[in-house]
């Protein structure tokens, strides 16, 4: 299934979406769409739709939603070297994009495509969609239930990228306790 960006405030062939991010290199995001200044997101292991060798602009549809997947990522580093004292500043950004993308929200049959665990059969899929000339995907979030993120396989497509609010995230003890202040 495709979506076509709907007619809206931002125009009859674009998509709003927001984003948050940490610095300039490890944006996860949210969309009306959110990002952080549309640098695709590119990791050793590869991100959720995307493998190690091709990076990939994700965002997210609400600010809740961003915040959950740039948390659940800071977590998982975290716990990787033992460490929960921690504080971090994210930007919020709100972004266009103009392309058709498949949605796999209402389709069943691509639930065992969203592990919360494991990027595997994701990465293979989004492989077989760019093949097919996909421009890229929305999904529903594994991090926060009910959210919607997208995955853009081409950057070039994410524009008109605004600056919303800077958001100040605190961890502090383990298990973590997440503070969002506003900054």
């Amino acid at each position: 299934m495709w979506i076509t960006p709907p007619t809206s405030a931002c125009g009859p062939t674009t998509t709003c979406c927001r984003a948050s991010g940490c610095g300039s290199w490890s944006p996860a995001f949210r969309t009306t769409v959110s990002s952080t200044l549309s640098s695709p997101t590119r990791h050793p292991q590869g991100s959720r739709f995307n493998g190690p060798d091709r990076g990939a602009w994700y965002g997210a549809f609400e600010l809740e939603t961003s915040q959950a997947e740039v948390i659940f990522h800071r977590n998982v580093a975290l716990a990787e070297i033992g460490w929960w004292e921690d504080s971090a500043t994210y930007d919020d950004y709100l972004v266009d994009i103009s392309a058709e993308l498949h949605d796999l929200r209402e389709e069943p049959g691509f639930a065992d495509y969203l592990s919360a665990d494991s990027y595997v059969t994701s990465q293979l899929l989004a492989g077989r969609l760019l093949d097919q000339g996909s421009l890229g995907v929305v999904y529903p979030s594994v991090r926060r239930a009910g959210g919607n993120c997208v995955a853009c396989f081409r950057p070039a497509l994410v524009w008109n990228v605004r600056r919303r609010a800077t958001y100040q995230l605190t961890w502090s003890g383990t298990p973590p306790t997440v503070g969002l202040a506003q900054a």
